[in-house]
């Protein structure tokens, strides 16, 4: 598995790690030291390599070409860290995330097999025209596609399109709800297979206690890219503080100090880091960013949400639950504490809300998630081990 350094993108496929290592596979991971604690956990091999992406910081860039970039420029830097490794020990079958790059090229320049790991949406028949155009029109777009397909010819790949290398995996597993999908119909089911969410395995590991006496429960999180949002958690604590029968967890992230919350009611508690998955298990309601994670996770929970995108595809995920009749949409300029509240009361009057959510509940779980998944790639290899005889 080649993979990248956020968390968003490596806990949505951890449980395959774990399970195709668990059936006896061997398995490496390469990644950086950002994500080598939670790689290890697994059993799988870790394969150290820097990174440039600004994980540490968690400070990215708002322009879609310069974020565009800081992919690129993280396969340039990782490639060569990589390629004397498996080189050596070429693996059988790569896996590789949406944003690895180096995995598809490790790949092709060895004539061996790979599989994208998407914890996103994926592409669908003509989306590669429409947003390819879109993407474009931007200022510095063009320089971006050509340092791209300079670089892809020479670094020994055999898909030198960028649009096609980056937009269009040969094939693909998406580890989300396919009712997150935009365009479901349309997209190519030769190419990618919906496991959905492929994370409930870890539950088993987290741990929360619904404290006695709480009626119900509220997670608050904006994931671990968008945290640095004090007065919008002041405005959950007013919103929520004290609210009759509710206990109210809040994750504020690693980069805001409590101090800057004020008073904290006695019903809310207050974590840099939560068990999100744990707790969703037991929860009755969740205002998150809509970040995909968060959302499969919620879907599979069979938890309604107040929805409060930051950026990225948060917005199309948003809009999304939103039709599926399972969350509200603020947008943070929008989120005060009144409005909070009010959104978490029509939210819970929704008619037909509970069997909405139970549905999609069951849908995501019937995907088959982390054990499909494996089983998936264990065929992939079995075809792979008979054609060398």
């Amino acid at each position: 598995m080649v993979g990248t350094p956020m968390v968003s993108h490596v806990l949505p496929g951890l449980e395959i790690i774990r399970e195709l290592v668990a059936r006896g596979h061997r398995v490496t991971y390469a990644n950086s030291d950002h994500a080598a604690e939670l790689i290890r956990s697994t059993g799988a091999e870790f394969v150290r390599h820097t990174s440039v992406l600004p994980v540490a910081t968690n400070i990215w860039p708002d322009d879609p070409v310069a974020a565009a970039s800081l992919f690129l420029d993280e396969a340039i830097e990782v490639l060569p860290q990589l390629r004397p490794v498996y080189d050596a020990d070429p693996a059988d079958l790569y896996l590789h995330d949406v944003g690895a790059y180096t995995g598809r090229v490790l790949a092709e320049a060895q004539g061996r097999e790979l599989l994208q790991l998407s914890p996103t949406f994926v592409g669908w028949d003509g989306a590669e025209e429409v947003m390819g155009a879109a993407f474009a029109a931007l200022p510095g777009a063009d320089a971006y596609t050509a340092r791209f397909a300079a670089w892809l010819a020479e670094s020994g790949a055999t898909t030198t399109d960028v649009a096609e290398f980056s937009g269009r995996p040969r094939q693909a597993l998406a580890l989300i709800p396919r009712a997150m999908q935009p365009h479901a119909d349309l997209v190519d089911p030769g190419r990618v297979t919906f496991v959905g969410p492929c994370s409930r395995g870890r539950a088993d590991r987290e741990s929360w206690q619904r404290p006695a006496g709480a009626e119900k429960v509220l997670l608050v999180s904006l994931g671990s890219a968008y945290t640095r949002q004090p007065e919008f958690y002041r405005q959950c604590l007013a919103a929520f503080g004290e609210l009759p029968g509710w206990h109210v967890v809040l994750q504020i992230g690693r980069y805001v100090d409590p101090a800057e919350l004020g008073e904290v009611p006695g019903n809310v508690e207050v974590r840099s880091w939560v068990p999100q998955l744990a707790i969703l298990e037991q929860a009755d309601a969740f205002v998150t960013h809509a970040g995909m994670g968060s959302c499969a996770e919620a879907l599979a929970c069979g938890v309604p949400m107040i929805a409060v995108p930051q950026g990225a595809e948060q917005f199309t995920n948003a809009d999304r639950l939103v039709e599926l009749g399972v969350a509200r949409r603020l947008d943070t300029a929008d989120a005060t504490a009144g409005a909070l509240r009010t959104a978490l009361r029509e939210l819970l009057a929704t008619p037909g809300l509970a069997s909405r959510v139970a549905g999609l509940r069951a849908d995501a779980r019937a995907e088959g998630g982390a054990a499909r998944a494996a089983d998936l790639i264990e065929e992939r290899l079995e075809r792979i081990t008979a054609a060398k005889g």
